[in-house]
């Protein structure tokens, strides 16, 4: 999320088989939202999907390194889900300066809970009828899921808006007319848009290197095996029903913030558990251009961490690295929290520069 500046909006991906469940956990899932919050801000984009073309080519990377379980935290949209597929954290958070992308993150968990299949989830978020017999595209590929959508008819979207709109209030979390307005919005841009959805900045145009939705939805890790969070039912059981249990919480924050680190590493301690992977983006980036980078990991050093946790961050090609794919100004790296860490104290790392290096 290029520009998701000091970002950290809590996201806990639980999703209950039943509705019944889901309602009955939504005092605990809404009261975790406000305890973890703290004051929020604005930045200039939409921050509706990734520009990091290159997010999925760490996927091989994380599994060399063994990261698994744990506590996750990530900033921005729905890459976080690719991620958490990856990694099978036991709680989830995601983390947004931006008090939108909790909005954003209510409707994502109302598509989980209203849909218990792959093609369901994308039919409804692109405002398509899912196909009459949705169990039977359980062995689909990803690539068939996404020439569905487009010659799908459409659906109702006032009778879709209605029903989403009932699954977000049940979650508990207080919003106002002006939220819910905002969150049909966000879907009805989907709705429109299509898979040529792109990221895009306040007042300008999508640029030439951002992927669209499809292009992220039919996209290869670099061991070249899909990788999105919708390339298999397995993985999509598991975030829905991470999503079911409130175990995704979105909450408003900044990396470098006064408490929503703090709370969120409270939060992970008393669950008995470590971080095992930040998806920070280039959220690096703005906290070294604010001066607030330091702070940031003086908040990292208070959330108690596994040994091989580690760091995913993306450059751009502002950056001193070179991307390493056609068409995509973006390059994704792994590196290892402790490393991070070692380098801030000894001096190493004094610039966004040393942290491409990382290892």
């Amino acid at each position: 999320m290029t520009r998701l500046r000091l970002a950290f909006a809590l996201t806990v991906l639980l999703v209950p088989a039943a509705a019944a469940r889901q309602t009955s956990t939504s005092p605990t899932f809404a009261a975790a939202v406000g305890s973890l919050s703290e004051k929020g801000g604005s930045f200039d984009t939409d921050n509706l999907i990734s520009n990091e073309g290159s997010y999925l080519q760490v996927i091989p990377e994380l599994r060399r390194r063994n990261v698994r379980g744990g506590a996750y935290i990530g900033v921005g949209p729905d890459q976080n889900f690719s991620y958490i597929v990856e990694v099978r954290p036991d709680v989830a958070y995601i983390v947004d300066i931006r008090r939108d992308n909790v909005l954003l993150h209510l409707l994502f968990k109302a598509l989980f809970h209203e849909s218990p299949t792959r093609v369901e989830y994308l039919s409804l978020l692109f405002g398509r009828v899912p196909p009459r017999d949705p169990r039977s595209w359980n062995t689909a590929s990803v690539d068939r899921l996404a020439e569905y959508v487009p010659g799908a008819p459409r659906a109702d979207a006032a009778a879709l808006h209605a029903r989403l709109d009932k699954v977000v209030r049940a979650f508990g979390v207080p919003l106002s007319a002006d939220d819910m307005k905002t969150i049909a919005g966000f879907h009805q841009r989907f709705i429109d848009a299509g898979l040529a959805l792109r990221f895009q900045s306040t007042g300008r145009p999508p640029q030439w290197g951002y992927p669209t939705y499809g292009d992220m939805l039919v996209d290869r890790d670099a061991a070249g095996q899909p990788a999105h969070f919708l390339a298999a039912e397995e993985g999509y059981r598991f975030l829905r029903d991470l999503e079911g249990r409130d175990l995704v919480i979105p909450v408003v924050g900044d990396l470098a913030g006064p408490s929503a680190i703090a709370n969120i590493g409270k939060a992970i301690s008393a669950r008995g558990e470590k971080l095992s992977a930040f998806y920070v983006s280039n959220v690096e980036f703005y906290l070294f251009r604010e001066g607030t980078f330091g702070q940031f990991v003086a908040n990292l050093k208070r959330v108690p961490h596994a040994g091989n946790a580690v760091v995913i961050r993306s450059f751009f090609a502002r950056a001193p690295v070179t991307p390493t794919r056609p068409g995509d100004n973006s390059v994704s790296q792994v590196a290892s929290v402790d490393d991070l860490l070692r380098g801030v104290d000894s001096g190493r790392v004094r610039s966004y520069g040393d942290l491409a290096g990382a290892k």
